[in-house]
């Protein structure tokens, strides 16, 4: 039994390591292989091309990596040969994954994809595109099931991924300590993504932000490290901010004991979120994608913890709005205002929720193995 999967970014290669776990708790002697990350590989996938190489976002990078994308679709094509894989479980990654299903659709590869396109977002169309490529639509927030079952799609609410592992592993006290924050004292975490074009447009303004606040406020300012980057990626922005602190393999730690945040917009949002810790939330691309994606995007919010509370619970601060000063303040103001601090807590209170109980990678894989009449 072979399966293939694609996840081209850091949080695909995190949620479908669980999904490859389960896979093979079930029927240990699967294989699998694909596109993934450090932590598909440790699940014991075969990478065929690592996250890191393929991961991009915005309409003008892809442009830039066409060449690398031709390349991925060379080599997972020829990884379909001479036998087909039984069954294809793509996470994310729409630009590529909806292309690609068109090939396994084929091959004949049954498909079951894993963590929706943001159809709900923009190009709410491809829902129809998606009906006739993909056998299963696994969803990981509920109000996704109904956009689906309206067009037929065959689609289950499975629950998301990040309440299987989210939690501080260490005492609040503790970890505090070990970071030099006085008794009293604030602690602001930084959350910069984990592609290397966001680290470029987004982590500077964030560092000068966190150096305003800690001007203001005394706050001590650490850095969660993605965990497809080295520390030494980060490190090169750092030199003038040598009061930085960064943080490796203990983000959910830095999440969950940090009295505030500056996240870049994604699935930390929700993390945040889930923690119930106050948050900005940037974000910056080109200037041809942000434009290109204002025409087509239609929520009044881009942060995964606003859209999952179901209103604006913390500030967004986007392209042109993303200013040193104007996330310093906010933070400030979440710092220090004790009544606007609890509404916001409050409002990021719906979060856990919403996103259901744990268990999603069980029943992902379970559902692989239906597909493939196996179950």
């Amino acid at each position: 039994m072979r399966v293939l999967f694609i996840a081209g970014e850091a949080s695909g290669d995190m949620h479908g390591a669980g999904v490859v776990r389960e896979l093979r708790k079930l029927v240990p002697a699967i294989e699998t292989f694909g596109v993934g990350g450090d932590m598909m590989a440790a699940e014991g996938m075969r990478l065929v091309r690592h996250v890191r190489d393929v991961s991009f976002m915005g309409f003008v990078e892809v442009l830039r990596n066409l060449g690398t994308i031709r390349a991925l679709e060379a080599d997972l094509r020829a990884a379909l040969e001479p036998v087909p894989p039984d069954a294809a479980v793509l996470i994310d990654y729409p630009g590529f994954n909806l292309r690609f299903a068109r090939v396994l659709k084929q091959r004949r590869v049954p498909v079951l994809y894993y963590i929706s396109p943001q159809v709900w977002a923009w190009h709410k169309g491809r829902v129809k595109t998606i009906r006739g490529l993909i056998d299963q639509m696994n969803v990981v927030f509920p109000f996704e099931v109904d956009i689906y079952r309206r067009e037929g799609v065959p689609v289950e609410f499975v629950g998301h991924p990040l309440v299987e592992r989210i939690g501080a592993s260490r005492d609040r006290g503790e970890f505090r300590s070990a970071l030099g924050v006085p008794e009293g004292g604030r602690l602001l975490g930084l959350f910069p993504g984990s592609r290397l074009q966001e680290i470029e447009r987004i982590f500077p303004v964030m560092l000068d932000a966190a150096r305003r606040v800690r001007q203001r406020t005394g706050a001590v300012v650490a850095v969660g490290v993605a965990s497809n980057l080295g520390r030494e990626t980060l490190a090169a922005y750092c030199g003038s901010h040598p009061d930085v602190q960064l943080v490796e393999r203990q983000t959910y730690d830095l999440m969950q004991h940090a009295d505030a945040g500056i996240v870049t917009s994604g699935t930390a949002t929700l993390e945040m979120g889930w923690f119930g810790t106050p948050m900005a939330i940037v974000y910056r691309t080109s200037p041809v994608t942000y434009a290109l994606g204002r025409m087509l995007v239609d929520v009044p919010a881009i942060g995964l913890a606003n859209i999952v509370a179901g209103r604006k619970v913390v500030p967004e601060f986007i392209q042109h709005q993303m200013t040193a000063e104007a996330v310093a303040s906010a933070v400030v103001r979440m710092l220090g205002d004790a009544v606007y601090r609890e509404e916001v807590v409050r409002g990021l209170s719906v979060i856990r929720e919403r996103l259901g109980g744990p268990g999603a990678s069980a029943r992902v894989a379970s559902n692989v193995l239906r597909l493939m009449g196996r179950a």
